[in-house]
């Protein structure tokens, strides 16, 4: 079993204007990710748009994610649903095909704790390893740290993806003994050195060297260089957090020579204006807004 640590980019899923997976261009990007030396895949989370996505095209996504992963790396299916019954449907894939572990948003629906509870429960006793999802702007229902340690006492969850910038709170939970996966790109090299074991990232898909970079600077104790590294990821990173995020990493893995689709529906794509200013941002960040297959 690979150990759930190192860099696990958060794949776009690329998809056409029908919610087809663009199956070439998503092995494109994950050969580019393995290549500039990712540690594994977090399929079909926030940033592959999985609660917008048909169950069949993230059972495909997924498929393909686990064929294309070599040997020691950890796919991590995110399996989060608009009802317990498709994310259980997705888990039970998710074990029958061999993935390494399920991953799930909260339930945005559910009234209370103990729903959210019940439902980690649910999944906990599908297959798979469980990594739970600490994400308090999208779900409230969770507020304590006392109430991350219930879930993660459930049996066969072994963790968690950290999406907060409290990372005081981060550093409780990894010492109670459970794997932490940070989940705020802007802070990587801040949540490591608070304790977390990797992290799980949307900008992972456009410049994946300079995080595996921060991370093995970190394993090395050489945390000067590793703040310099973080402090170039975060020029891009305000750069292109002026556009809607989804439709902007698309555009740019596109003009790379990834054709990614636009952003699945109620997401807009970018207007023609916008997508000339994201150009100039991107640029002016030190960043070739065409060059995101190519090292950083």
């Amino acid at each position: 079993m690979p150990g759930f640590s190192g860099i696990l980019p958060a794949a776009i899923t690329p998809v056409d204007d029908d919610g087809t997976l663009l199956t070439s261009s998503f092995e494109l990007l994950l050969t580019r990710l393995y290549e500039a030396g990712a540690h594994g895949l977090y399929v079909c989370g926030q940033t592959g748009e999985g609660l917008s996505l048909a169950p069949e095209v993230r059972e495909r996504a997924l498929e393909i994610a686990l064929a294309q992963s070599p040997a020691g790396r950890v796919v991590v299916a995110h399996v989060g649903a608009a009802s317990t019954r498709e994310a259980l449907r997705l888990a039970r894939h998710a074990a029958r095909a061999g993935a390494h572990a399920i991953s799930s948003l909260p339930p945005a629906a559910a009234p209370s704790f103990a729903a959210v509870r019940a439902y980690y429960e649910a999944l906990a006793a599908a297959g798979p390893p469980v990594l739970i999802y600490y994400f308090p702007e999208f779900s409230p229902t969770i507020q304590t740290v006392d109430q991350v340690l219930e879930l993660c006492s459930i049996p066969n969850v072994v963790g968690l993806k950290f999406t907060d910038f409290d990372l005081y709170r981060l550093s409780l939970l990894q010492r109670a003994g459970y794997t932490v996966l940070n989940g705020r790109d802007e802070v990587l090299a801040a949540g490591l050195l608070m304790g977390a074991h990797g992290g799980i990232g949307s900008f992972y898909n456009l410049v994946p060297e300079l995080f595996v970079d921060l991370y093995n600077h970190t394993q090395a104790g050489r945390w000067t260089e590793a703040r310099a590294v973080q402090d170039r990821i975060n020029l891009l990173i305000r750069a292109v957090l002026h556009f809607p995020l989804i439709a902007a990493i698309k555009r740019l893995l596109s003009w790379s020579g990834i054709p990614s689709g636009h952003p699945v529906l109620p997401r807009l794509p970018l207007e023609p204006a916008a997508e000339g200013a994201l150009r100039a941002a991107v640029a002016a960040s030190g960043f070739n807004p065409e060059g995101f297959l190519t090292a950083a």
